[in-house]
């Protein structure tokens, strides 16, 4: 998620209020539901989502009016997080309820504990399968079919495989901000590194790396970027030999593929 100004600001500083509350695991994931919810409101009422980011209103009138609605429906501290994001200050009006949701994906990631690297993993599984199926990509996109039915889909997929912080942001990538399913799923997983400290690295080889391989590669990441790397493996027989890395917005290409291709370049030139 990228905001600017006083938009960025304000998600640092609710970060913070969100992992204050979050007193355990299952209240994460309570608030995490919560703020969803929330975000989608604030998505599909224009008139509410303008006054709760307008700066002109005293906060006391935005927290009063939030606390009317949401009251008793969500968290207490999940209340807390939401009357906190109306009294501060936002650049553009839709980055409120952004900024909720990327809250939402924080306390799912929180509540999987000491399965983030797992759901790390999950997310971007679960990414890459959606992209290889034609079929599945349609289906989770197909404006025809309902939101429960696609969610049904999910469950189907996924129940008893993955986490239940995976399966409740495969059925976010559905309904929120993002363009795709993918998109999302990959944003997540960004989150996700990010919560616990992490970069995240694409890493392309010709065949399967053994764990001490991954393990190396790893290693060697981290101390070139200056903290843990979390390393998603693509094996892509097109690449030959060698290793690409793709990191934030770097790439080092140490492929057979790529050597061969500056090869043929500079016979044509």
């Amino acid at each position: 998620m990228r905001m600017r100004g006083a938009s960025a600001d304000s998600v640092a500083a609710l970060t913070e209020d969100l992992r204050k509350a979050a007193s355990t695991l299952g209240q994460a994931a309570t608030m995490a539901d919560d703020l969803f919810t929330v975000a989608r409101t604030l998505r599909a009422e224009g008139a509410l989502r303008r006054f709760a980011t307008d700066g002109a209103i005293d906060a006391e009138a935005k927290t009063g009016l939030v606390t009317q609605i949401f009251g008793g429906k969500i968290d207490e501290g999940t209340l807390r997080v939401v009357t906190s994001a109306v009294s501060r200050r936002w650049t553009a009006s839709r980055d409120l309820a952004d900024a909720l949701e990327h809250l939402g994906v924080v306390a799912h990631v929180t509540s999987a504990g000491k399965g983030g690297e797992r759901l790390a993993d999950e997310l971007f599984g679960f990414a890459q399968a959606v992209k290889r199926n034609p079929d599945l990509r349609d289906a989770l996109a197909d404006p025809a079919r309902s939101a429960e039915d696609k969610r049904r889909l999910l469950h189907t997929l996924l129940d008893d495989k993955a986490l239940p912080a995976t399966i409740a942001l495969a059925q976010q990538s559905l309904v929120g901000s993002y363009r795709t399913v993918s998109v999302a799923l990959t944003e997540f997983q960004q989150v996700a590194a990010e919560v616990h400290g992490q970069g995240v690295a694409t890493v392309r080889v010709a065949r399967p790396l053994d764990d001490a391989e991954v393990q190396r590669l790893g290693d060697v990441l981290s101390r070139q970027y200056g903290r843990p790397v979390h390393i998603n493996l693509l094996v892509d027989p097109s690449v030959i030999g060698g290793v690409r890395v793709e990191i934030g917005d770097d790439v080092i290409d140490g492929t057979v593929s790529s050597r061969l291709d500056d090869a043929r370049r500079r016979l044509a030139g």
